[in-house]
């Protein structure tokens, strides 16, 4: 059976508390705030899970509910690129469902996550009939749009600590991932897959910025005590 056939069956409606989480959701009209509470699903995915495959056509559009994923190019193309990662509170693949393409990047659990899916249909008819919904895409595009600047701006600094402080302010960004609050919870490996270090040079990176007090490492996570320092960590070498 494959890992779509199998999320699919594991799939389930969301809790209240699951759909309080959901970040676009209040703002909807009432008709079309009970349509997407009547189509969205919920599933669990184990670590190594592919919710999103290079290929495969848009069925849904995904949000992470609790965990934390990775998007990545296609691994036969050569060497495994991570774009960026998805921290709890973050919908993607907004682009994707727009054009009803294939999908052009994987996505894939570096944790045991819950990932809640839209029907690409009901997207497209909240885009038709939701003026609140139409707000978040476009609010969704463009914030995207910055954070690809940023990870194109990551990947050309040599400075691991930089990198490590970069990484970590997307992950923190309020509007892409509302889930996250002053906490995030990530081991050193999984940021270090993500980031494209060692875990041992991401640990010491991370006692460099917690030395500093841009954050403060935690039993299972990382509380980020000054977002501003690590968004500007390096500017004054660029």
């Amino acid at each position: 059976m494959s890992q779509a056939n199998r999320l699919r069956q594991r799939a389930r409606a969301l809790s209240a508390a699951e759909l309080d989480s959901i970040p676009w959701i209040g703002p909807l009209e009432e008709p079309a705030r009970e349509r997407a509470q009547a189509a969205l699903v919920v599933s669990e995915v184990d670590p190594g899970d592919f919710i999103c495959r290079v290929g495969r056509p848009v069925t849904y559009w995904f949000g992470l509910i609790d965990g934390l994923l990775k998007m990545s190019n296609d691994d036969s193309q050569g060497p495994i690129m991570t774009f960026t990662g998805v921290a709890p509170g973050g919908w993607f693949g907004e682009g994707t469902a727009l054009k009803r393409e294939a999908y052009r990047y994987n996505i894939q659990a570096l944790r045991r996550s819950l990932v809640a899916g839209l029907p690409v249909e009901t997207f497209h008819w909240l885009l038709d009939h939701s003026i609140g919904f139409n707000r978040f895409v476009m609010n969704q595009l463009n914030e995207r749009l910055g954070q690809f600047i940023a990870a194109r701006e990551i990947d050309r600094i040599t400075d691991p600590d930089v990198r490590v402080a970069r990484s970590l302010a997307n992950l923190f960004h309020p509007g892409l991932f509302p889930g996250v609050g002053q906490v995030l919870r990530i081991t050193q490996q999984e940021l270090a897959y993500l980031v494209g270090l060692s875990r041992q040079r991401v640990n010491q990176a991370l006692a460099r910025w917690q030395q500093a007090g841009a954050i403060r490492v935690e039993y299972g996570g990382l509380r980020v005590l000054d977002l501003d320092t690590l968004r500007s960590a390096g500017r004054g070498m660029d």
